[in-house]
């Protein structure tokens, strides 16, 4: 599913125009990030967490010519689906 589905998902689950859903999503899209980049973590009891990871500086090895490569320290964002998601998708 990607975001467009997403959308025509959430105005058919609602019962409202896809401009009102697409902008509901963006919106909880939005917060979601604003969470994690302040806070660090968002948690949604039922659905899992979102949490702000950093990867260490490190070598490695570039793979076409294996040439050692230094790779600077980078920041993702982990998710962990909760119980009750990883019941409902089994």
């Amino acid at each position: 599913m990607n975001k467009g589905q997403l959308v025509e998902s959430v105005a058919a689950e609602m019962d409202v125009s896809k401009a009102i859903a697409q902008r509901a999503v963006e919106a909880v899209l939005r917060s979601i990030t604003s969470g994690i980049k302040e806070d660090e973590s968002v948690t949604l009891v039922g659905f899992g967490s979102f949490n702000r990871k950093t990867r260490a500086a490190r070598t490695v090895r570039n793979p076409a010519t294996g040439e050692p490569m230094d790779v600077k320290e980078s920041v993702t964002v982990g998710f962990k689906p909760s119980t009750a998601l990883r019941s409902d998708i089994t």
